[in-house]
C-alpha cells in the first residue's frame, strides 16, 4: 500500500512514499483469489494509514484456507488489525533514525500470534534490540522475534554469528526478494 509516515534511513521502498492508484477492496480480493496463493502479506509504506485497510484485511482473512499478515512500522495503533490477521510490527532501532516515532503502547497490544521485527544497521542496533527484546519479554509475548540485517549494510552471516554467540531468542530474517534480485 502506498504512503508512509516515517522516513527510515535504510528505507528500500521509497516508491511507496508517492500516492498509489486507488483500487477497490473487492478488486484486490479478486486479484488475490486469482493468484491461487494461500498466504498474503499486506505491506507498504504503512498499511495502517489507509482508510480501507481494515476492510481489506477482514475480507482476505475471511477467505477459506487463507492466512493474512500485515507489516506495520509500529508507529500506528495496531489494535485496529482484525483478529486472525497477524501483525508483523517493526520496533525501530536507533539506527533507523525514527526510533522516537514508535507507538510504545503497541507493546501492550501485541497478541500471541503477532511477530515483532528489528531491522538492524550494525552491532550497536543489535545490542540495543537484544536488550529491548529481553527487557520486554518479547519472545514470551508474541509468536516470533525477528532480527533482520539492513541489506548491503550488515551481513546476515555476521548477525547470525552474534545471535548464536549470545543465544538470542530471535529468528534471523533476510529479505529474500533482495537476494533473488542480486542474482
Amino acid at each position: 500500500m502506498a504512503g508512509c509516515n516515517l522516513r527510515c534511513v535504510y528505507c528500500d521502498t521509497r516508491h511507496a512514499y508517492a500516492p498509489g492508484r486507488e483500487t477497490a477492496v473487492p478488486e484486490l480480493v479478486e486479484e488475490f483469489v486469482a493468484s491461487g496463493v494461500g498466504l498474503v502479506e499486506i505491506t507498504g509504506g504503512e498499511p495502517l494509514l489507509q482508510e480501507g485497510f481494515v476492510a481489506l484485511a477482514t475480507a482476505l482473512r475471511d477467505l477459506p484456507g487463507n492466512r493474512v499478515l500485515v507489516e506495520t512500522n509500529g508507529s500506528r495503533d495496531i489494535s485496529v488489525i482484525p483478529d486472525g490477521v497477524v501483525a508483523v510490527m517493526d520496533i525501530k532501532t536507533p539506527g533507523s533514525g525514527v526510533a522516537a516515532d514508535m507507538d510504545m503502547d503497541n507493546l501492550a497490544r501485541l497478541r500471541l500470534s503477532d511477530e515483532v521485527k528489528f531491522v538492524l544497521c550494525d552491532r550497536e542496533d543489535y545490542e540495543w534490540a537484544r536488550g529491548f527484546a529481553a527487557r520486554h519479554s518479547l519472545s514470551e509475548r508474541c509468536n516470533a522475534v525477528l532480527f533482520a540485517p539492513v541489506f548491503g549494510q550488515l551481513e546476515p552471516g555476521q548477525l547470525a554469528g552474534w545471535m548464536i554467540e549470545d543465544g538470542v531468542a530471535a529468528r534471523l530474517q533476510v529479505q529474500v526478494h533482495k537476494l533473488i534480485e542480486a542474482r
